[in-house]
């Protein structure tokens, strides 16, 4: 009984001893990670965000780690730690796994899919909208919804890590990328319809206008080497160097009144090819011309630019005629018109405030003459009305999305779990009947292996109390228990069974490996195989077993965490549950000796060796009855139940032990049966003489 007290001592003075979270690795470390042709530049900030430099040694992004900035723990409790190669426009250029302790990736499916996950995210724009699995129901017209394929069997685990790439990542974004704004890009709807003419154009600025004289565009060259190149500029100082007219041809109600019919249809076509594209009509009316006479067409326009949130946004010539309705002014069908294309999936939202920028160029001398150039910006955007914007998915509670993904398993699993909690309170003599109890009992055993275990993945572990006890020795989030609701749904019935029960509702009924055990153990019996039993000396020893691995593995999360994974495979619930025996031969021989051993030695593991099976048992000092039905006689004189206990949980003065009883129901069918309880035996023989007499 002292040993059940010292454990959770040892527990707390364990946790209020440990170590502070991990600081960003050396900088030699980083260096070694980064792949020619970019290196390591100067750190930026101090949780470890260092400038990437392209072979030029010029800045060409970010470089990171992530459990500096989003140290979200995983299912050992440590964070799974990641390199994120970032560009200036946010798009993952590399994203490689560094480090992680998560169970199934160590030693169950091994390494080489958690890999392969992180090859997903290269090319990818962290502004986007980034999601694991498949898409529920069809995507709105705007949505720009990315899904990453996940890991079966591991899911939970692959969120966790996405989770923090993207927080990881999203807080470099913030912090260097001039406040750019991370909702997705309008789209145009396509369904809007609005009459609208030249007139309605102007007037709401749906087209925007833009003049520079030649006197403004003197004054820009004023003092320079190029200030005496333009003499028209000189000459004729009032006329327009520049007249632009900018519009956006996405929304079609624009488009169609602007273009002609057969240049509206040309544009749809281009359109149904290129459908991330925004069409942008530029109409120039004065000398400047757009381009250069040395512009091919179909490239990006060499006297055009454009920025938006500080950031440059891509453009290039569509290579469209563009023929224009004949009720618009002269002016424009004598000007030069091209129409430009932005592209949306590189971050280009054009409901949103941009800036065209018209370059202004001067060359002087007449042998390799030096060029010089000015910058005349025009800012343009058209209104929200005629755009659809998929607004950026609020961040969804991981046990909201996993819930989601299994909502008819977990649907299952409660009215299970409820209906045999409230079978065993409520009518646990009927169970036990002498019977029904075998039947039901593998019948539920069986449900247990085949739906909880195998399908379900819902095979608790001392994983998870040590991934916890890690949390609280560091101070960080329990939120990685919500990755996995199933299991966390079983772990809620079996922490309320310890107040009514103890250890007996999981140990004896919701452990998936322990009844592939007992499975085990009728097999033996059906095949004739002789029968073990410890001597009550070594049962009694080798039960204090499993307290010492309990209380070895949480001293190790502790004090040297980076092998409390490898230690945890004391377990063999990964092997044989998680991944069905699909592992390297030293596992699947472990596990398959555990269960050769309960051929003939009952449930030899859950007795004496499983460390979840010690935290169940010391979890059951919060039992609060005694809930096994005893009589005078049970004891002493009679030894039944002790002798048919297969678990050896009942003593020679015939109390229960609760903290090695599993709950099988075995001696209540016993109690409770007149033609096998000896109390009852002796009572009712009693009784006959005197029912002879009366």
């Amino acid at each position: 009984m002292r040993l059940r007290f010292i454990i959770p001592l040892l527990m707390a003075w364990l946790v209020q001893t440990a170590a502070a979270a991990a600081a960003p690795m050396p900088r030699a470390e980083l260096a070694a990670l980064i792949v020619p042709p970019y290196s390591l530049g100067e750190p930026v900030n101090e949780n470890g965000v260092y400038t990437l430099l392209n072979s030029g040694g010029a800045a060409a992004g970010y470089v990171f780690e992530t459990e500096p900035l989003a140290p979200l723990p995983g299912f050992s409790g440590a964070p799974v730690n990641a390199l994120v190669m970032l560009d200036p426009e946010g798009t993952f250029l590399d994203v490689r796994l560094i480090s992680h302790n998560e169970p199934i990736f160590v030693s169950g499916l091994g390494p080489a899919p958690f890999h392969q996950f992180f090859e997903q995210y290269p090319g990818l724009s962290v502004f986007s909208s980034i999601a694991i699995g498949t898409p529920y129901g069809a995507a709105g017209p705007g949505s720009s919804l990315v899904y990453l394929d996940g890991v079966t069997k591991a899911t939970a685990s692959v969120r966790i890590a996405h989770d923090s790439v993207m927080a990881a990542t999203l807080a470099v974004a913030r912090e260097k990328m001039h406040g750019v704004v991370t909702a997705p890009p309008a789209r145009p709807d396509p369904d809007h319809a609005e009459p609208l003419d030249w007139a309605a154009l102007a007037a709401q600025g749906l087209v925007s206008r833009a003049t520079v004289t030649n006197a403004e565009a003197d004054a820009a060259f004023a003092g320079t080497l190029w200030a005496d190149d333009d003499p028209e500029a000189k000459q004729h100082p009032d006329s327009a160097y520049l007249d632009l007219w900018i519009a956006d041809l996405g929304p079609p109600a624009i488009a169609r009144a602007l273009l002609s019919p057969a240049g509206h249809a040309e544009l749809q076509e281009f359109l149904a090819i290129s459908p991330d594209d925004e069409p942008l009509l530029l109409i120039e009316t004065g000398r400047h011309g757009l381009v250069s006479p040395e512009f091919i067409r179909n490239t990006a326009p060499d006297r055009l630019s454009a920025s938006q949130n500080g950031l440059p946004v891509a453009l290039r010539d569509s290579d469209l005629l563009v023929e224009l309705l004949p009720d618009l002014p002269d002016a424009l069908h004598q000007g030069t018109a091209m129409i430009l294309r932005a592209d949306r999936r590189l971050g280009f939202d054009p409901a949103q405030d941009w800036t065209l920028h018209v370059q202004a160029v001067r060359k002087h001398g007449m042998f390799q003459p030096e060029t010089g150039t000015a910058d005349f910006p025009v800012t343009h955007s058209t209104p929200e009305r005629f755009f659809l914007r998929a607004s950026a998915p609020a961040p969804v509670p991981p046990w909201q999305e996993a819930l989601r993904s299994r909502r008819t398993d977990m649907s299952v699993l409660a009215l299970f779990l409820t209906a045999l909690t409230a079978a065993l309170l409520l009518g646990q003599r009927h169970i036990a009947a002498r019977k029904t109890l075998t039947p039901v009992r593998l019948a539920v055993l069986a449900f247990v292996t085949l739906f909880i275990g195998w399908r379900g993945q819902g095979q608790l572990s001392v994983v998870t109390v040590l991934g916890v006890l890690r949390t609280a020795s560091e101070g960080g989030s329990y939120a990685f228990l919500a990755y996995d609701p199933f299991s966390l749904l079983v772990w809620g019935f079996a922490l309320f069974g310890l107040i009514l029960w103890g250890r007996a509702l999981f140990c004896g009924w919701l452990c998936p490996f322990g009844a592939l055990q007992e499975f085990a153990h009728h097999l033996g019996r059906r095949l004739r195989l002789p029968q073990a039993a410890l001597s009550p000396a070594w049962d009694t020893r080798l039960k204090k077993l499993k307290y010492a691995v309990l209380a070895g593995l949480a001293a190790l999360i502790l004090l040297a965490p980076e092998h409390a994974g490898t230690a945890a495979e004391v377990e063999p619930f990964k092997t044989a549950i998680t991944t069905g025996f699909a592992r390297e031969w030293y596992f699947t021989a472990y596990a398959a000796f555990w269960l050769a051993a309960a051929l003939v030695l009952f449930k030899p593991f859950c007795r004496y060796l499983c460390p979840l099976g010690a935290f169940m048992a010391l979890g059951g000092l919060l039992r609060r009855r005694n809930w096994i039905a005893r009589r005078a006689a049970c004891g002493t004189p009679c030894q039944l139940c002790k002798v048919k206990c297969a678990y050896g949980a009942i003593s020679r003065a015939g109390a229960v032990r609760y903290d090695e009883c599993f709950g099988c129901l075995d001696c209540v069918s016993i109690h409770d049966d007149p033609a096998r309880c000896v109390p009852l035996i002796v009572a009712a023989r009693r009784q006959q003489p005197k029912e002879a007499a009366e």
